[in-house]
């Protein structure tokens, strides 16, 4: 019985859009289709024109955060013969760009739970190696916040930062926001500036925590 009506209306919902599609539905005016079989009392309503609200681009984001490939062997890999002069994978800088990715989230994620961002910036050679407690893993360090900035400028794409609030504090935060936007003159965007990078990053999103009410989160919390 379940499936005959299933089967009944979805045929009268496939001739109603065929109907639609066809022009023989009236355009600007909810059209109700006859998709009601016996005790069901279902209907579908097609307004071609109407629009709800637009949709914002940047909810068709993506993210990378410091898991499996996604960062080293990814997007950075430097020594790759895919990989241009300063380690960042040609063939995947390409393809995001065909994809016009409008915001791109980092460092995660789990990860950004345990992450201090102050291991990511600076000189390589004088990065911490570092034990990822949410995945873990051995991280080295190499590809952090300026190197996720620069390859966005590359692909075209939005940042979204996100901000640890397992292990971090407000100060760390915040600490961070500076040396991302504030152009000279202070503690954090000097440091900056001592690393090469002269104008400020400007990032306009950011993303408080991440999943903080799940129990696998470092730093878990109640959802309320």
């Amino acid at each position: 019985m379940l499936r005959k009506s299933r089967r009944t209306f979805l045929k009268s919902a496939s001739l109603a859009g065929a109907a639609l599609a066809a022009g023989r539905l009236p355009a600007g005016r909810a059209a109700a289709t006859a998709a009601q079989p016996p005790g069901a009392g279902a209907r579908i309503y097609i307004d071609p024109v109407q629009k709800i609200a637009p949709l914002d681009r940047r909810l068709f984001g993506s993210f990378i955060e410091h898991l499996g490939r996604a960062v080293y062997g990814g997007v950075y890999e430097p020594g790759s013969p895919l990989a241009d002069a300063r380690g960042y994978r040609r063939d995947v800088l390409e393809e995001i760009k065909n994809m016009r990715v409008p915001a791109v989230r980092y460092p995660g994620g789990n990860f950004v739970s345990g992450y201090n961002w102050l291991d990511g910036v600076g000189p390589r050679d004088k990065r911490p190696v570092v034990l990822d407690r949410a995945w873990n893993t051995i991280e080295t360090n190499q590809f952090g916040t300026d190197e996720f900035m620069e390859w966005c400028r590359l692909v075209g794409t939005e940042p979204i930062m996100g901000l640890n609030l397992g292990t971090g504090t407000p100060e760390m935060a915040a600490a961070l926001v500076e040396y991302c936007n504030q152009e000279k003159g202070t503690k954090w965007s000097e440091l900056r500036r001592a690393h090469g990078i002269e104008r400020p990053h400007n990032v306009r999103y950011w993303c408080i925590g991440n999943e903080m009410d799940g129990p696998w989160q470092i730093g878990h919390m109640p959802a309320r």
